[in-house]
């Protein structure tokens, strides 16, 4: 499988999202470019225009949805953080092949903690009795 732009986010792209999904409850009418720059772009001293372009390519990237208010656009996140965590895992562990795939997952596993190895039995079961095909 090929790399995305959308799996693929840069440490700006990161910072932004984790701020439209902290306040996507308190702001489901999403923020503005000010707004974002006045949390994230005072702090890191960037400018105003470099937050406008990267908001932008993120809504090019399909990771934002925008929509105009006025002469601003307000920007909310087109998935959620567990939806974009998903989609990122299965686009790494599909690039991955038969034993290397397994091997991966073995690796990952091993550095668990033992609290993430009972979340991740957890999960599992709960997806076995959503779906029965899975059970066995």
């Amino acid at each position: 499988m090929p790399t995305t732009p959308r799996n693929r986010l840069g440490d700006l792209e990161r910072v932004v999202m984790e701020e439209l999904w902290t306040t996507a409850d308190a702001h489901p009418e999403g923020r503005t470019v000010r707004e974002v720059h006045d949390v994230i772009g005072v702090d890191r001293g960037l400018a105003y225009t470099t937050l406008m372009t990267v908001l932008d390519r993120m809504a090019k990237k399909d990771l934002v949805r925008r929509e105009r208010d006025g002469r601003a656009w307000r920007y909310t996140a087109a998935s959620t953080r567990a939806e974009l965590t998903s989609e990122s895992l299965h686009h790494t562990l599909g690039e991955l092949a038969g034993d290397k795939r397994r091997t991966a997952l073995l690796h990952f596993l091993d550095e668990s903690t033992p609290e993430e190895i009972d979340e991740l039995k957890a999960a599992l079961a709960e997806l076995e009795a959503r779906r029965p095909d899975l059970a066995g």
